[in-house]
Formats: C-alpha cells, structure tokens, sequence
C-alpha cells in the first residue's frame, strides 16, 4: 500500500478536490481565516490562493504527506500570504499552545486516524476564543446512506489515504470542546453517501 499511498493517492485527492463545487467552497471559507494561521490537512496547497493578505499575518500548513507537501511547496510562491509547510500529524502537533489566532481545515478530518486527538491538539494550539474554520463530508443523517456508508469505509480507507465516509465531524468538534457557531449542512452533488458536507465555524471554548 506504500506506492499506493506515496503516488496514487495525492493524484485522485487533488483531481477530486479540485471540482468546480469544492472551488466554490473554498472561495466561500478559506478568506475566514485570519492572524496567524494553521492549516490543518493542506495536502497540495489548493486553499492557498484563497487567504485574504488584510487578515492573515502568516499561514502554517501541515501535512503527513510528504507527496501531497511537494505539491504545495510549488503553490507558495504564488500565494499573497507568508506561508511555511511542516510535515506533521493533526494527532500530535508541534506547536506551543495558543500559538495561532485560528485554523483552516478542509476534507482532511475524514482521514486522521485520531480524530478526537487531532481535535484536542487544534483546540490546545489556537487561543482562547480563536476560531477554526471547517468544510468537511461525513455522517449522513439519513438511515440509507449511512448503511452505505458503513458497508463502504473499510474499503473505502484503503484506497482513499484514510478517508472514513461515516464520520460525525461536528459531534467530535462539540465532543472536544468547540462551540459551533455557523453551521451549514446538507447533501451535495455526488452520490449520497459520499456527499454529505458540512460547513461553519467554531469557537474554542
């Protein structure tokens, strides 16, 4: 699965991330961002050209992958923010705490291993009251496309770098301390076990 894993998979993330809808929603989320910024998950760097230079001092991208990072390294210099790449976990991040005025993350949340550590760790390293902007796909509330989604995770991880399409993003987001201020949700174009999104964001509380 390392081949898989290190050459495959970069290439379908960036091929399906970069759908005239998903521009749409970075468009929409990504300017929220403001100060200090981390980006959690920024695989190939796409949201990079969407921050707005009058609110964000510096964007701090991490990602597991050293592929996916390759890829965004050749986008910094194009972007109108200060940005510096690490490869890091969202699990265990190597940051001090309160060190960041808010954080990014779109469909990576889907793929931590750890998702309420991962949560834990962005709430320890943005400040009191900082916020975190979120676009993520998950859980469906309906009874049908959560037995799909059920049935097709195991699968689904193996080729998709991770991915869980049954995952309750804002449960674990409320879990782990945030308080969802702006939330939008609901099906979007695609299959509907795959295509359950979840926008907003939260306030570390």
């Amino acid at each position: 699965m390392s081949w898989w894993s290190e050459t495959v998979v970069p290439r379908l993330i960036e091929k399906a991330c970069r759908s005239a809808e998903i521009l749409e929603e970075r468009e929409r989320w990504v300017p929220r961002a403001h100060g200090r910024v981390l980006e959690l998950g920024v695989g190939s760097g796409l949201n990079l050209a969407f921050y707005d230079p009058t609110r964000v001092e510096q964007v701090v991208g991490i990602d597991p992958s050293a592929a996916l990072l390759a890829r965004a390294a050749a986008r910094v210099k194009d972007a109108k923010v200060p940005v510096e790449l690490q490869q890091a976990r969202a699990e265990a991040l190597p940051f001090a705490d309160a060190s960041f005025d808010s954080a990014l993350v779109t469909y990576s949340l889907c793929s931590v291993d750890d998702l309420s550590r991962a949560v834990a760790e962005v709430r320890r390293v943005v400040k009191p009251a900082g916020e975190l902007v979120f676009v993520e796909h998950g859980r469906a509330p309906d009874r049908g496309p959560q037995r799909w989604q059920r049935r097709l995770t195991p699968v689904w991880r193996r080729v998709g770098g991770g991915c869980r399409l049954d995952r309750d993003v804002v449960g674990a987001l409320r879990a782990g301390g945030w308080a969802v201020d702006d939330l939008r949700e609901g099906y979007t174009k695609g299959p509907r076990w795959l295509s359950y999104t979840y926008e907003g964001t939260a306030t570390a509380s």
